[in-house]
């Protein structure tokens, strides 16, 4: 592993290698369950703890000939530490990886509550996006490991990514993601995998809800559900709370 003249502690290297072997476990199961596109397109940025160091991964393309996850490790200022993609011996100055600091910087430095950006196309959140919809979460397989009612749409890049999600965690701390119009979505949270299953459930939300589409539109859950759910995952202290709020 090629590396500047600031060495990575062994934390650091631990740390690459552990978001190395969750995020293609991520890769893995987002693909047999056809949950990405055929694109394969799944990003992952995650905090180092006490630093303003990045671990960028993403999965390889469909055309790729080795198929192999690698990492990145970049500052926030986009100075890149590590590139597995590189050839052995090549210099990190022919590095494309200085966005990969850059790209979330903003959320990392705004939200220490974010440990984890990923980016990430699946068909029916793709479609939802490219509606230009609000995602109302009435799946309950998604609803209970979430406090989040909905999912945001990003629809005017003349903002930046980052600042909506930063603005967006602001409206609503439960919020974990958003549809970015007329392309994925972008998740946010503590680790790899469960960002990932959330993914999962949430993609698989939005494809039922979309079959309801043709049959007068998803409804709102009934009576007792929202409890039934968030007990399931001890969210429910919190969303009564929410609830009674609301009310």
């Amino acid at each position: 592993m090629t590396q500047t003249s600031r060495p990575l502690d062994s934390a650091i290297l631990d740390q690459v290698e552990q978001a190395r072997r969750d995020f293609a476990k991520a890769f893995r199961v987002l693909k047999e369950t056809r949950t990405i596109t055929a694109t394969n397109t799944l990003q992952a940025y995650l905090r180092v703890p006490a630093s303003d160091l990045v671990i960028a991964l993403r999965a390889p393309s469909p055309w790729a000939d080795d198929q192999g996850i690698r990492a990145a490790v970049v500052s926030h200022d986009g100075t890149v530490h590590l590139d597995e993609t590189l050839a052995p011996g090549a210099s990190l100055d022919t590095s494309k990886e200085a966005g990969s600091g850059k790209r979330y910087a903003l959320v990392f430095q705004e939200r220490p509550e974010v440990n984890l950006v990923v980016h990430v196309h699946t068909p029916y959140l793709g479609g939802w996006a490219g509606a230009h919809r609000v995602l109302p979460l009435r799946y309950a397989a998604s609803q209970r490991v979430t406090l989040a009612r909905e999912l945001p749409i990003y629809i005017d890049r003349r903002q930046s990514e980052p600042s909506f999600i930063v603005e967006a965690i602001k409206a609503n701390p439960h919020t974990p993601g958003l549809l970015e119009a007329n392309g994925g979505a972008t998740f946010w949270g503590e680790g790899i995998l469960p960002v990932a299953r959330l993914i999962l459930l949430v993609e698989e939300g939005a494809y039922f809800q979309a079959l309801a589409e043709n049959l007068g539109g998803s409804q709102e859950f009934g009576p007792g559900v929202l409890e039934q759910q968030w007990k399931m995952t001890g969210l429910w202290d919190e969303g009564r709370k929410l609830l009674e709020a609301v009310a």
